[in-house]
């Protein structure tokens, strides 16, 4: 039996008993566990060698919502889509923070 995944890549699946298959991959398919995780640490919230994520300064600093999309969209800019528009993310979350501050003056 072949099966085609997603990724338009043949997959082998041969069964060899009860309830057992034997599956073959081919060598540049890459499993779950070895893609990025793009729920709990995605690739462009980390560091380089990716000992550090936004989240852990965020919350090592304990910043409120607009602070910490105001950082969050600094460091994750060009690493996701546009850094311009990363970079005017985060301008608007930093006026919007100066807005509220001098609000509260």
């Amino acid at each position: 039996m072949r099966r085609r995944p997603a990724s338009k890549q043949v997959v082998e699946v041969r069964k060899e008993g009860r309830g057992r298959y034997h599956v073959k991959l081919p060598k540049n398919l890459k499993l779950a566990s070895e893609r990025p995780n793009m729920v709990n640490h995605p690739a462009h919230y980390q560091t380089k060698s990716g000992k550090m994520e936004v989240i852990d300064v965020i919350e090592a600093f304990e910043l409120g919502f607009s602070d910490g999309n105001t950082v969050k969209y600094i460091l994750r800019a060009g690493k996701k889509g546009s850094k311009l528009e990363d970079l005017k993310k985060a301008r608007w979350y930093l006026e919007r923070l100066i807005k509220n501050v001098e609000e509260e003056k």
